[in-house]
């Protein structure tokens, strides 16, 4: 109705929290700061990274890449129904055709938890992950995910 909404997790990785790492409730908050709103055209692709702290002032960094997808839209509507409910005369019937509603688009976020600063990389790994999602790729997310969790990333100012 009103176009906003709540989110959802709808996939992790990984699926299990991380004894060390647990898992950050409520992230879906912080995707859409501005809240879950239904858009009539595509947006473009948009990115940020969120600083969470949890109780042990520990500091994790929270990558959000958001793009917008079409709704898939409902059953075409037709005019030949009045406000009653009651079929119209057959003469106006031929004139009305479905009525096509309008598209709207959904955000979707790609979401990246670190406890290492590093917004260039986590910009280009969840750029990759949204190229291969778009792009509609044979490779799976799980294999991409588990390639871009062991890469090693270099300290700054360390050996190569």
């Amino acid at each position: 109705g009103s176009g906003d909404g709540q989110g959802q997790i709808l996939q992790r990785f990984p699926e299990k929290d991380w004894e060390d790492n647990p898992f950050p409730q409520g992230i879906e908050l912080f995707c859409q700061p501005s809240g879950w709103q239904l858009f009539p055209e595509r947006n473009p692709p948009t990115f940020f990274v969120a600083v969470l702290t949890d109780i042990n002032s520990e500091r994790h960094y929270c990558a959000c890449f958001t793009f917008w997808e079409a709704l898939e839209s409902p059953q075409p509507q037709s005019h030949a129904r009045n406000g009653e409910g009651e079929e119209e005369d057959e003469g106006e019937e031929e004139a009305s055709s479905p009525v096509q509603p309008a598209q709207l688009f959904a955000p979707k976020s790609l979401v990246l938890v670190s406890r290492l600063d590093h917004a260039e990389v986590f910009r280009n790994s969840l750029g990759l992950i949204y190229t291969i999602y778009v792009d509609g790729l044979s490779v799976s997310l799980e294999n991409v995910i588990g390639n871009l969790l062991t890469c090693t990333i270099p300290i700054t100012g360390g050996a190569q």
